[in-house]
């Protein structure tokens, strides 16, 4: 098989010119060539009478490399061989008996949730298409949020600056009439004029526009996550990839909605 060489203009050739596809690869060969340990480069496993006596490394430089190891280790359980690569991997292998070496300028992906008694919103609501709930009702809602993203200074972001963009978040949510924008029917300066037939009967409700929120769909609390989401978004770092978003109607019920951010 023709050796591939990732940076063409080096070439990581050994004394016993071995011709290595990465830096990594020269490095062990270097270390075990001081060791005074002899070793072949890029071998077939060898098997004999189910007793293998070889030693094994196995230079983890990317995804094939990591399911290359796991196949190796799941179908020959028994054959003395470890891991050796970039720490991005280490969490695939997960093996006790290798190693990995850790690079400080890797781009590493954080999580970090904020679950508070203050990160809370009351609102109100009607869901024309379920008959219990098809009445004016109210809730308090609390609020947990998840973020996900690139970490800054082993950070993904400030809890105390996270939990101020949470606030102002709901701050635009709490005290407000939810409800699905195509019961509209028209509106004013002031006030938006909604109807509908539901199970209860027919509503017909003039709404002050400084505190109603209309929304693309029902007022669910899975509809009120993404709006949270989407309300979020903006406000946040750039380093933040994703969101997630847990809202609580009462005790023990709830929605959960994560989404991708995009930027730009």
């Amino acid at each position: 098989m023709e050796r591939v060489v990732l940076d063409n203009d080096i070439k990581y050739v050994d004394i016993k010119g071995n011709l290595f596809r990465s830096r990594a690869e020269l490095s062990i060969s270097k270390m075990l060539s001081f060791l005074g340990q002899n070793f072949e480069y890029d071998v077939v496993l060898k098997i004999k009478n189910d007793d293998i006596d070889d030693k094994y490394i196995e230079i983890i430089d990317c995804e094939n490399d990591v399911n290359k190891f796991l196949r190796i280790r799941k179908e020959v359980p028994e054959i003395k061989i470890i891991a050796v690569g970039h720490s991005k991997y280490a969490g695939r292998v997960n093996e006790l008996d290798s190693f990995f070496f850790f690079n400080s300028d890797y781009n590493q992906t954080g999580s970090i949730f904020i679950e508070d008694p203050s990160l809370a919103f009351d609102y109100a609501h009607i869901l024309p298409l379920v008959e219990k709930c098809s009445i004016l009702h109210g809730h308090t809602s609390t609020v947990m949020v998840e973020i996900i993203g690139e970490m800054k200074n082993n950070l993904v972001i400030d809890f105390g600056e996270a939990k101020r963009i949470i606030k102002e978040t709901l701050n635009i949510l709490d005290h407000k009439f939810f409800i699905n924008a195509k019961y509209l029917q028209k509106e004013d300066d002031l006030y938006y004029h909604i109807s509908f037939e539901g199970p209860r009967g027919f509503f017909s409700l003039q709404l002050p526009k400084m505190t109603t929120f209309l929304l693309p769909g029902e007022a669910t609390v899975e509809n009120l996550s993404t709006e949270i989401i989407k309300l979020l978004a903006p406000k946040m770092p750039s380093t933040v990839e994703a969101l997630g978003i847990y809202v609580y109607e009462g005790v023990n019920k709830g929605a959960h909605i994560i989404a991708e951010i995009k930027k730009g």
